[in-house]
């Protein structure tokens, strides 16, 4: 990927944040938990703002023209930026990444925030359940990077997230974790009036017809199987003009991007997962990233890894989906 974002300079397409990159982050001194790292965090904010207009036309568009969306795995850490970061979320846009997947989970207390895990111990220098702890405890935390590293970054609130993602251009797919529920992720996007800006992830038929049922407006992902599941989910209420068609991790097929891809909805495919076990480690052990290409010939429209600064750097298809499916 050579640049996805408009700069403020004409000459440019990446979207340019006030932020080092991955390898010259000068990581914290410490890993214990205990110690609070002196850190300084970049500014949040973005050089311009990227319009994509409404989302569908927006996805019709990178479909129709042979592009891709490289979607960043819960924000696209790198070292000395974690996972479902607000920090990250910018600085991956930064590299070019325009659209993010992250996890949404909900606090004691009603708020809704950043976090995958359950448990607050492995990215926070917390501990505890998530749905036993408060936001203000939550919000006092300091967020790890993969490594252990602790940064001074905390814990963002979902309404800032919603708001940057206005503020930047980016689009967040928003994973709901266990302690919360569409019904109040939708509430907050509704909030923040960041509709374009969102597609919702659902895991099955029961989760897509309840979105549908909620917010028939808002984008998603769903998974689709065939063309009958297709009719059946349109029965229940789903809207395919939508739904971007998720197609697992395990075993791409071409065909069937295609196929569904022919009934005019985009297909997303992820090569992420558990480290040694996922498509990104397969496909990049090599140093051969060709199987990234093969998704994109194949017709694949959303691809979500673990590894979305490798893939962009390797693939071109992404390079000018802003400037050709953008409306400013």
């Amino acid at each position: 990927m050579k640049t996805l974002l408009p700069s403020v300079a004409a000459a440019g397409l990446l979207l340019v944040a006030c932020q080092p990159s991955a390898s010259e982050f000068d990581p914290p001194a410490s890993h214990d938990a205990a110690e609070t790292v002196d850190q300084v965090a970049a500014p949040v904010e973005s050089a311009s703002k990227l319009s994509l207009g409404p989302l569908p036309d927006f996805f019709d568009c990178v479909r129709e023209n042979g592009g891709v969306l490289i979607a960043s795995h819960r924000a696209g850490p790198a070292p000395g930026y974690p996972e479902n970061a607000l920090e990250t979320l910018d600085y991956a846009t930064s590299q070019g990444m325009l659209i993010h997947e992250i996890d949404v989970a909900e606090s004691r207390d009603g708020v809704l925030f950043l976090m995958h895990d359950r448990s607050l111990g492995r990215t926070t220098t917390g501990d505890g359940a998530v749905a036993d702890t408060d936001w203000e405890t939550i919000q006092s935390l300091n967020l790890k990077d993969n490594s252990g590293a602790i940064t001074s970054f905390t814990p963002p609130n979902l309404s800032d997230v919603l708001l940057w993602a206005k503020q930047s251009g980016a689009l967040v797919e928003l994973d709901k974790k266990p302690t919360t529920s569409f019904r109040n992720i939708i509430s907050m996007v509704r909030a923040a009036g960041a509709e374009d800006h969102v597609v919702l992830i659902t895991y099955n038929d029961q989760q897509a017809i309840e979105v549908a049922n909620l917010a028939p407006d808002l984008m998603m992902t769903a998974g689709v199987n065939s063309r009958e599941h297709q009719e059946e989910l349109e029965a229940a209420g789903v809207n395919f003009d939508n739904v971007v068609a998720w197609m697992g991790t395990r075993n791409p097929n071409p065909r069937a991007f295609a196929a569904v891809g022919g009934r005019g909805v985009e297909t997303a495919f992820g090569t992420l997962g558990r480290p040694g076990e996922r498509l990104d480690d397969q496909y990049i052990a090599d140093g051969d990233l060709s199987e990234f290409q093969d998704l994109v010939d194949g017709g694949l429209t959303l691809l979500a890894t673990d590894e979305p600064y490798k893939v962009a750097e390797f693939l071109s298809a992404d390079d000018d989906v802003a400037a050709t499916c953008g409306v400013g």
